[in-house]
């Protein structure tokens, strides 16, 4: 009974931690949210470029993202 009750405790545990994750994740601004690095995910090879705090420039938010910069905002204009 006691294992069982260990178990479920753990189960619980994991799942609560899961759920606050993912209110964080989406979340308007989820990187000011969460610990950086965030773990990697799948971007878009759009231009559609950003500067960011420091002058870094990156080719879209999304890799901005990637790289946990904040103060972004675009950068010139989207070209085609």
């Amino acid at each position: 009974m006691q294992s069982l009750l260990r178990r479920l405790t753990v189960m619980l545990a994991v799942v609560g931690i899961l759920s606050c994750g993912m209110v964080t994740f989406f979340a308007e601004d989820a990187v000011s949210l969460t610990l950086c690095p965030i773990p990697k995910f799948d971007c878009l090879d759009v231009w559609d470029p950003v500067i960011c705090d420091g002058g870094v420039i990156f080719s879209n938010a999304c890799y901005a993202a990637r790289a946990c910069a904040t103060g972004c905002v675009p950068y010139g204009g989207a070209t085609q």
